[in-house]
């Protein structure tokens, strides 16, 4: 068996990024990955502008608290003033341009009026309260990267140099289906021995979130014939192929058994808990990765490994995902032989709560949790120990 770090490595040696880019409003760029650098053509901000609404002053005209000044000039954001007179004020506001001569702004709650004059109750320093011209961005910089992943921020800051347009690459297709003749669509009664199909939404879920253009092909019988049509079907029209069970050594586990016929495999099994049974192979041009049958075990494999190599395949440049150190409140006895990843939750005391059942068929402890302490093999933990945690928020979005 592979560890979980040969597997996540050999996953993003495989990982091939997509080429073809379209160009889309900067608008709809949400969850797009940049297929090209983008610079600004102007300097942000444009000019010194206020950082407050107050008085544009000399700080050489205020040298003691209480001076008074005439208020020559009324400066609004989208407004340009007159140079400042010498031993004059000007009644500015946040983001309007400095005038030329000013060194500072005192904030209006440091001044008061009387008639057309400012009183001034603090000793301006220079400098304050300005923001100078290109602070943020130099004209000719790169604001963005080639394989930024666009997220609010980023599509701000394209439109703060007035880019209307961004390239981005195109969607990476990827097609599910699910094998087992038990799994039942909600909305169907359920006769003994069936169980609802929750993988179906879970992967669903975790496929759209990461902005891919899902292909689900639904529930395929525990058949070899049919397990190859929807293979042979899904590599024809996906990049990428994800199943749900089927992967283990069952006699009715054939995705496997259809990935060998039809492709090939080239690593089965991680040595870790949970999640053990993982295939990954191709299948003519499409990518194929058979995840485990037992939805946590599908839920963590998925955030593990399967989104770091779907967003390198979209043509992402950082994948990979953080963990950090926390506390543990509880108690961890029983050291295992395989690598484990324990679902917990963050506490109001800052430190990490476990969930009680860590069964890889309790998707509760998935919903409940807020990420996953990650043991290495054979490890205990004592309330107080400091443990690798790696948010979900790391690994889902």
């Amino acid at each position: 068996m592979l560890s979980a770090d040969q597997l996540l490595d050999a996953l993003l040696e495989r990982a091939r990024g997509v080429t073809a880019s379209e160009t889309v409003p900067v608008t709809d760029a949400l969850g797009r990955v940049l297929a090209a650098p983008q610079t600004s053509a102007i300097t942000v901000p444009p000019l010194d502008n206020s950082a407050m609404d107050g008085y544009a002053v000399r700080v050489a005209d205020v040298a003691v608290a209480g001076v008074r000044l005439p208020v020559s000039q009324r400066i609004l954001a989208g407004s340009v003033g007159t140079p400042l007179v010498p031993g004059t004020a000007a009644r500015i506001f946040t983001g309007a341009p400095v005038p030329p001569g000013a060194d500072a702004v005192l904030m209006q709650e440091y001044c008061g009026t009387e008639g057309d004059e400012v009183i001034l109750h603090a000793l301006p320093r220079p400098g304050e309260n300005i923001r100078r011209a290109g602070e943020d961005i130099q004209a000719g910089a790169q604001i963005l990267a080639a394989g930024t992943r666009l997220g609010a921020a980023e599509m701000g800051l394209a439109a703060s140099v007035g880019l209307a347009e961004l390239p981005v690459f195109r969607k990476l297709k990827v097609a599910c289906f699910f094998t087992g003749d038990e799994l039942v669509t909600p909305g169907a009664p359920l006769a003994p021995g069936q169980i609802y199909n929750s993988n179906r939404y879970t992967l669903s879920g975790l496929v759209n979130g990461l902005g891919c253009e899902l292909i689900d092909l639904g529930i395929v019988p525990d058949t070899l014939e049919a397990t190859e049509a929807a293979l042979a079907q899904a590599a024809r029209e996906a990049d990428v192929v994800i199943t749900s069970g089927g992967v283990s050594v069952g006699e009715a586990d054939y995705v496997k058994a259809a990935v060998e016929k039809l492709g090939r495999v080239e690593m089965w099994k991680v040595a870790m808990k949970p999640g053990k049974p993982l295939v990954y192979g191709r299948v003519g041009d499409a990518d194929f990765i058979g995840l485990p049958g037992n939805p946590v075990s599908a839920f963590v494999t998925f955030g593990l490994f399967v989104r770091p190599f779907l967003l390198k395949r979209m043509g992402v440049a950082d994948v990979l995902y953080r963990a950090f150190a926390v506390q543990a409140d509880f108690a961890w006895k029983k050291p295992g032989a395989r690598r484990e990843f324990l679902r917990a939750r963050l506490q109001p005391n800052g430190k990490l709560g476990l969930f009680p059942n860590q069964s890889s068929g309790v998707l509760t402890s998935c919903a409940w949790a807020d990420g996953l302490v990650d043991l290495e093999i054979g490890q205990t933990i004592q309330p107080g120990d400091w443990v690798r945690f790696i948010p979900f928020s790391e690994l889902l979005a």
